[in-house]
């Protein structure tokens, strides 16, 4: 994304709906793509409407989309057929190529002759990286109120230019916030795989240390050492871990309402994790795995993995709250490191976070676990809006406000 389009003028492109084949092809040529952007992700959602999109320049298929489309919670007639169009974590398409002009102008035509109120996308792509052992430092001082107010890593060169010309559109901004946004939030932890990303030198093994992968061990040389000396102990207690299948997603379930009911979160029911498992398994670009860790019959923890193209996800975890001193969670994470590594994926998601570097704050925590696993800080550009219909877009957003 870093260098400019080759095209010095942006190109009409065409859209139309293209199929569930046409469209994992063209993923399959975008090996960074998320598994939001699956065409069959809707099998999961089963709450919206899901539908490919491709934009073309001629017959070639220059970008893709899958939009999810979700009615307005209104018994008003005249509004039954308006829709939110929601694009996470897309669309998809080579920005060294084609204009972001001549994708998101023509999508939006097309989104509003199928109804839609508010257009709503997540532009793939990193703004800003901040060292994650950086980032835990600051927490831990406490002096930093915002991960924004660190020296970046990296910052994209374009990213002004892309923000500005977003805003030249249209679109309005996504607002920074320290709690989790509606979508997919702006900030993210993600653990680089690959030594082009690691930002600094890897730590050589110490000295009587087992050998293994040396990926692996550079991977392990990321976290903080109470995260390394735990997970090293996770492989040294007895522990079994395996790979799951759709017959095991039910001991998985009764593990995660265990683990929702100890940490006070509203968790998802038994059907999404069974259409997910059969969903992205279908797919020939993604897989969905369900790892499990046992001490003899116990089940201690379990977690769910998503892989496609060159990122793998964590994505949902569960625990025990016996045997804690066995680390069944950190062998799980072990292990999708490890298959991470062995897919050739260049990053290892650990989902969302806040900025905020404030000690006391209440999504302290995960960001400090997070940061200890080696994670890096990313910013993404964040989720867009283009307000097809001002007056509705205003009422859905007092609707989602009143929903807290």
């Amino acid at each position: 994304m870093g260098v400019p389009e080759t095209d010095p003028q942006p190109r009409a492109l065409t859209v139309r709906r293209i199929t569930t084949q046409e469209h994992g092809r063209f993923l399959a040529e975008h090996a960074e793509s998320s598994f939001l952007q699956n065409p069959h992700w809707p099998d999961v959602k089963v709450d919206w409407r899901g539908e490919s999109v491709g934009l073309f320049d001629g017959d070639m298929l220059r970008a893709a989309a899958l939009v999810l489309f979700r009615r307005l919670p209104v018994p008003v007639p005249v509004l039954r057929n308006r829709s939110l169009a929601y694009i996470a974590e897309g669309p998809v398409f080579d920005r060294t190529q084609v204009h972001l002009e001549s994708v998101l102008t023509p999508l939006v035509q097309y989104l509003k002759s199928r109804g839609a109120f508010l257009v709503r996308v997540g532009l793939p792509g990193v703004v800003r990286r901040w060292d994650g052992s950086e980032v835990r430092k600051a927490l831990a001082a406490g002096q930093t109120a915002s991960v924004t107010d660190l020296e970046p890593l990296h910052t994209a060169p374009e990213a002004d230019d892309v923000r500005a010309r977003l805003q030249a559109l249209g679109w309005q901004a996504p607002s920074e916030s320290e709690s989790f946004e509606a979508g997919q939030p702006q900030f993210q932890a993600r653990i680089p795989l690959q030594p082009e990303l690691y930002g600094t030198e890897p730590v050589s093994p110490a000295k009587g240390q087992d050998p293994e992968d040396p990926a692996v061990t550079a991977a392990l040389n990321r976290m903080d050492s109470t995260s390394r000396r735990q997970t090293r102990k996770s492989t040294r207690s007895e522990l079994t871990v395996t790979v799951g299948t759709e017959a095991d997603l039910p001991a998985w379930q009764a593990l995660y309402e265990e683990t929702a009911r100890r940490d006070g979160f509203t968790g998802r029911p038994l059907a999404y994790f069974q259409r997910m498992f059969t969903a992205l398994n279908s797919s020939p670009g993604s897989a969905c795995t369900l790892y499990l860790a046992h001490y003899g019959e116990q089940l201690l923890a379990a977690a769910i993995y998503v892989r496609q193209g060159t990122f793998g996800w964590y994505v949902y975890g569960a625990s025990s709250a016996e045997e804690r001193k066995r680390y069944a969670p950190r062998a799980l994470q072990l292990r999708q490191i490890e298959d991470s590594l062995a897919a050739g994926c260049t990053w290892y998601d650990l989902g969302g976070m806040s900025p905020s570097l404030d000690p006391e704050y209440e999504l302290a925590g995960l960001t400090r676990f997070k940061t200890t696993m080696g994670a890096d800080v990313v910013q993404t550009y964040g989720e867009w809006d283009y307000p097809v219909s001002r007056l509705l877009a205003k009422g859905f957003a007092l609707y989602m406000a009143r929903r807290g």
